[in-house]
């Protein structure tokens, strides 16, 4: 019984963080692109485009470590 145990935490864990990460990293491609985008139509405004997309970025990565917060808990506890 505590081998069932252990291999549904080992897939609990795998799922939390593949799908915690699936989300983040279909965000931060998009962002990336349509950021791309927005500069290459205006130059003048790379600054004010890339302050806001590195913001974007680090909400997006966030999420991706609460992912690997959630999975290492359920693997180790």
């Amino acid at each position: 019984m505590p081998e069932n145990v252990e291999a549904a935490k080992l897939a609990a864990a795998a799922l939390a963080i593949g799908l915690g990460a699936l989300g983040p990293g279909i965000g931060i491609g998009l962002l990336a692109g349509k950021a791309m985008e927005a500069i290459g139509r205006n130059p003048e405004a790379a600054g004010v485009v890339q302050t806001n997309m590195i913001l974007a970025l680090a909400f997006c990565e966030a999420i991706g470590i609460y992912a690997l917060v959630v999975a290492l808990i359920i693997k180790f506890v």
